[in-house]
């Protein structure tokens, strides 16, 4: 098949050329940068373990393009037309007066594509094939990662993303999700009666619980932040780059001397507002959404909270840990938790005047150390130290307990510092089990959860600017 395609199409097709079939000689090919997901008034996430997304390949438009090698059609036609739109995968005809390739062309040249990128989630990262790769579970979780940051990277302000954006979500996210369908469990339908009177159950395979609850949930929390991503197409205010001015910006003057921004935000976009503000409508509509959204992070917040509680903790943490747990949180901290009658974590975190997000993620390392050390300590009558047998011991130790007693503490306060900063990265322990995590699903919802909560936490924090530019407006009059 010859060379038609203009990279249009290839975009829309999600087509790729691997780096074997390009041109040595062609030097036009550049690399598009994975943007930074989060915006300034939005908390960094360090939940990545890869710089290049193997599910979703950066798209040059000016790059030349190979001829994918013909193979023959292996089932009907009919079939893998089923599964391309599944998929949402879609076909279009050239423009203009360029030879349009017939459907079959097309369907090729899908599934090549689906070939070549499932062929990267197998390898695992590691194109050499020599078996040095990540697991499944990482690879993947690394791609959904990749892709959030390729469609949502430069997207730091309230507007609709563009068609092509949306479509590339929809389209490879149903791709990656696509492997839940086949992560199943049996479970026991009904049960019949022989004709010699013997009972019998029939097992019937279903998708597995938790993936069976938290997936729905979560592609509907994704369907509401593109919903309301969509309803700021038309809105009263507008937004003037950093260090610079839009030509729409001049209504307001120079909005550089009412709101100043830290340096070290220079490359989030500055909400602008009309001279007299924003009419009722438009405040009321922002309210609307943000709560919104505010609920969205939360209810993603507490799948990946949940989510990340049911992974097991990786061996090499339990014995990195401290053999006090006094010795982890301080000697001031330690005291308040074991000499206080009733325990207030709050009242304890207002004691510490916490002054920064890096503060609170270092504390919140060393008490979760400390919790696990104490619990570790509360079943040290049997002789296996490692955190499966630790999880089942924990019901049979002695409520009064002193290790128990400052372990249950220890979470609450670790609960309570999450609570009241949760623009916080993951901690160590979370940073880990992701790493050694090997359940397929378990990654899949971890990682979507993840940049759902992302995403909902920015669009709150980008909705607060504007508020915080209106009000600096009005008080100005």
């Amino acid at each position: 098949m010859n060379n038609l395609l203009n990279s249009d199409e290839n975009y829309d097709l999600g087509y790729q050329p691997s780096p074997s079939s390009i041109d040595q000689n062609d030097r036009s090919t550049t690399e598009t940068p994975v943007y930074s997901t989060m915006s300034g008034d939005s908390f960094a996430y360090c939940r990545t373990y890869s710089e290049i997304s193997t599910f979703s390949d950066p798209v040059d438009d000016n790059s030349s393009e190979a001829s994918p090698s013909h193979w023959p059609a292996t089932k009907p036609a009919i079939h893998n037309q089923a599964v391309l739109k599944r998929l949402g995968t879609k076909q279009r005809k050239s423009n203009g007066d360029e030879k349009q390739l017939d459907d079959n062309d097309l369907l090729e040249l899908e599934l090549e594509m689906m070939k070549e990128r499932f062929a990267k989630l197998l390898l695992g990262e590691d194109m050499s094939g020599s078996g040095k790769g990540v697991c499944t579970a990482v690879t993947i979780s690394n791609s959904i990662t990749n892709l959030y940051a390729t469609v949502f990277g430069q997207n730091l302000r309230l507007e609709p993303l563009n068609s092509e954006k949306k479509a590339l979500w929809k389209r490879e996210m149903d791709c990656l999700l696509s492997v839940c369908d086949y992560i199943v469990e049996f479970t026991p339908t009904k049960s019949q009666n022989l004709r010699n009177g013997m009972a019998f159950e029939i097992m019937e395979s279903r998708q597995r619980a938790d993936i069976y609850i938290n997936l729905p949930a979560l592609r509907k929390l994704d369907a509401m932040l593109i919903e309301i991503l969509d309803s700021f197409e038309d809105r009263e205010f507008w937004y003037a780059e950093q260090g610079s001015m839009s030509s729409n910006s001049t209504r307001t003057g120079s909005f550089r001397r009412i709101v100043q921004r830290n340096d070290e935000k220079w490359w989030v976009p500055v909400p602008c507002v009309p001279s007299d503000g924003l009419s009722e409508k438009s405040r009321k509509h922002l309210r609307n959404k943000r709560d919104c959204a505010n609920q969205i992070h939360k209810a993603a917040m507490a799948i990946n909270s949940s989510v990340l509680s049911e992974m097991e903790i990786p061996d090499s943490y339990m014995a990195s840990l401290p053999k006090s747990g006094r010795a982890s949180i301080g000697d001031s901290i330690y005291r308040f938790m074991y000499t206080t009658e009733k325990f207030s974590p709050e009242y304890l975190l207002d004691c510490l005047n916490i002054a920064s997000e890096h503060e609170a993620l270092e504390l919140a390392d060393r008490v979760e150390a400390s919790m696990y050390t104490w619990r570790r300590k509360a079943c040290m009558s049997n002789s296996k130290s490692s955190w499966g047998m630790v999880k089942d011991l924990m019901s049979d130790v002695d409520r009064s307990d002193k290790n128990h007693i400052l372990a249950e503490r220890a979470e609450s306060l670790l609960f309570a510092l999450k609570q009241r900063y949760p623009e916080l990265a993951q901690t160590t322990l979370d940073t880990c089990k992701i790493q050694y995590n090997r359940d397929v699903g378990q990654a899949i919802l971890e990682s979507y959860s993840r940049v759902l909560e992302g995403l909902a936490f920015n669009i709150v924090a980008w909705i607060d600017d504007v508020f915080f530019v209106d009000r600096t407006v009005r008080n100005q009059e």
